[in-house]
This record gives C-alpha cells, structure tokens and sequence, in this order.
C-alpha cells in the first residue's frame, strides 16, 4: 500500500519542488490537507486511517479514498481527494460515516488550492 502510495505521489509534476517534508499542502474550505509522500495523508492535523491512492489519466492526475476515524471530535469521516489530469483543478468531498443506515447522508465538496 505505501510503494502504490509513494509511486502516486512521485508521479505528480511539481512535487519535489513542494513543502512540508517533500508534499504539497493544500486548503480546502475549512480543511488543510498534506499529501506527504512515503506515509499516510494528514487531514487538519490528523493523519487518516485508511487510503487508497490511484492514479488518473497519463499519470499527472489523482484520487484519494481515506478514512479517519475516529477523528478528535468522536465522528468517522470519508474523504476523497481528486486532482483532475492535464489541470491545476483539485476538489474534496467529505462524508460523516453514521451508523445507521436510515439516517441522512452528510456530504460536502471543496474546491482546494495549494499553500505556498
């Protein structure tokens, strides 16, 4: 899972040119997400529990499914990361996990942008 993590990451342009220990940080909305290569993805702080990265179009685009759970505030969330392939276009969309099936889903989209 981190060689398919790490190769993800190095397939990025621009990479290597990004802070924080080699990944690129981004804000979307009110979350900041690291994409650190050789490790696990930190959402506001928080590294994820669960991710499964894959690459899109001719290598330069990609998807990121994490978990985090439980995060510091007790919930379970899903993330998806996408960086659309050939653009700077990147979005999140985030879910509240909940128990019970019956119940509402809660689900969010954010348009991110890097930090310098």
């Amino acid at each position: 899972m981190k060689r398919l993590a790490l190769v993800g990451l190095f397939l990025l342009p621009g990479l290597s040119l990004a802070a924080n220990n080699g990944g690129i940080i981004l804000q979307c909305a009110g979350y900041k997400l690291e994409l650190i290569p050789d490790s696990m993805f930190r959402i506001n702080g928080e590294y994820v529990t669960s991710q499964k990265i894959k690459t899109l179009g001719d290598g330069n685009g990609m998807k990121a499914d994490m978990g985090l759970m439980p995060a510091k505030d007790g919930n379970n969330y899903g993330f998806e990361y996408v960086r659309y392939p050939g653009t700077e276009k990147r979005f999140l969309n985030v879910q509240l996990l909940q128990a019970s099936m019956d119940a509402p889903k809660v689900i969010g989209s954010f348009p991110c942008v890097k930090v310098k």
